[in-house]
């Protein structure tokens, strides 16, 4: 027998009160007959108009977007981007908020999903409750740091430059993203049509001047004559293959951190923030506290960032091994380590590459795994290796609450824990908890 389709709710409006925030970018609402919805564009403790972007009858939630604002937020302002609000660009979630306030929300999240996933409080996890803002990010009520440099242009059927909207492949046209750092900015992508183009990647390396641009054209589509305002490499993503290939220019940008440069190849991982590698080597180091001697792990190691700055701590006895899945990181990381010979990368996953090591015992381990987490295995094998203190670096507060409980019942628990505002405007939040065997009896 045939169910009856569910009825479709877009576009219903329900007054509501909003509560506290959510993971996500919103926060939490209940209609007078108690469904929950999940409001955007709102701030706890507003009075709202919600309308439903997506849902139907009988859902467990709907996402809805606060349309109007009956009651403000003492921590409202107005969004200084004109393309941020209800059903435009889908890449900010807090143009809405004042600064600091951006920053509590992302402390209220990450406090509870330690409390609801790890079962810790802020005090347990040896966590201030604080987000740190970066180096020159404060900025004034109404205003938002330019801190993007990688930005991925979404390009519309008319070769029209804009950004995606949230949870949707719809483009907001745009002239200009209020967050893209000034070396993405000043290439002017945003002034010429990309006739037969899909996306646009722009990448402004920090600590050169290397800029780049990656083409993806549509189905069958040409590459135009690339004229940007400031030089420029470009590279091409093969509609066959998927793989990045050279048009003109350097195949790779050179990034600065840990007062050594960095090669990144044909769009690789970096953090997107300037100050983020910087900060979250300093972060690390300063809780691992390596010695002369030590041997370490640094695992989903990326082109080897944490690879490097261990080495140069642990000396010349000491050796470092970083495991990648990524083959293009792998060669960019052994490249970037070739003058460490107590440094070794091997590709594959962390999973899969580290028990066929043999590696029985560490003194140190890094992990800064992706935004799923490491998983209950892997932290069971890294927790057998008796490793003297654990780096964990998470851009995912619930992958990382998950992670601490297991490593919680292994035997690891959290020395020191700090939060990174590193994605200012949206709900994204970086951090790094040091983990360390519990004494006898504690």
């Amino acid at each position: 027998m045939q169910t009856e389709p569910k009825k479709s709710l877009v576009g219903e409006e329900y007054e509501v009160e909003v509560g506290r925030v959510a993971h996500g970018g919103h926060c939490i609402a209940r209609t007078d007959e108690g469904q929950v919805l999940f409001v955007r564009h709102a701030l706890p403790g507003e009075r709202v108009i919600a309308r439903v972007t997506d849902g139907d009858e009988g859902d467990r939630f709907l996402r809805t977007d606060a349309v109007e604002i009956l009651t403000p937020s003492k921590d409202r302002v107005e969004a200084p981007c004109p393309f941020s609000g209800p059903g435009k660009c889908g890449g900010c979630d807090w143009q809405h908020a004042a600064p600091g306030a951006q920053r509590r929300l992302k402390a209220d999240v990450i406090t509870e999903q330690l409390s609801r996933l790890a079962g810790l409080t802020p005090e347990e996890a040896r966590w201030d409750g604080t987000v740190e803002p970066a180096p020159g990010d404060k900025v004034p009520k109404g205003e938002v740091p330019a801190w993007r440099t990688r930005v991925q242009y979404a390009i519309d059927a008319e070769g029209h430059v804009g950004l995606r909207k949230h949870r949707s492949h719809d483009i907001q046209p745009i002239d200009h993203c209020l967050i893209a750092a000034p070396g993405v900015s000043e290439l002017g992508i945003e002034k010429r049509d990309w006739p037969q183009i899909a996306t646009v990647e722009a990448i402004a390396a920090t600590g050169s001047h290397d800029r780049q641009v990656v083409l993806t054209p549509r189905p069958g589509g040409r590459l135009p004559i690339v004229d940007l305002d400031k030089p420029v490499s470009v590279l091409r993503v093969n509609e066959k293959d998927g793989g990045i290939h050279r048009v003109h220019g350097r195949p790779f940008v050179r990034e600065r951190a840990a007062d050594r440069t960095w090669r990144v190849a044909n769009s690789g991982f970096w953090q997107v923030h300037p100050k983020a590698a910087d900060l979250l080597v300093e972060a690390v180091m300063q809780g691992l506290m390596p010695k002369k001697g030590d041997m370490a792990l640094d695992l989903y190691c990326g082109v080897g960032l944490f690879a490097g700055a261990l080495a140069e701590r642990v000396g010349e006895k000491g050796a470092v091994l970083g495991i990648e899945s990524s083959k293009r990181a792998v060669e960019d990381a052994r490249r970037n380590v070739q003058d460490l010979d107590r440094v070794r990368i091997e590709h594959g996953k962390v999973e899969q590459v580290l028990p066929r090591t043999g590696i029985s015992d560490v003194d140190l381990i890094v992990l800064d795994p992706p935004r799923a987490g490491a998983g209950r295995g892997t932290v069971a094998h890294l927790a057998s290796l008796g490793a003297r203190r654990i780096a964990y670096v998470a851009c995912d507060p619930a992958a990382l609450a998950r992670d601490v409980k297991y490593f919680g019942g292994e035997g690891y628990v959290p020395r020191r824990m700090r939060a990174f505002d590193l994605f200012p405007v949206t709900h994204h939040v970086e951090c790094v908890v040091i983990l360390e065997k519990a004494a006898k009896g504690s």
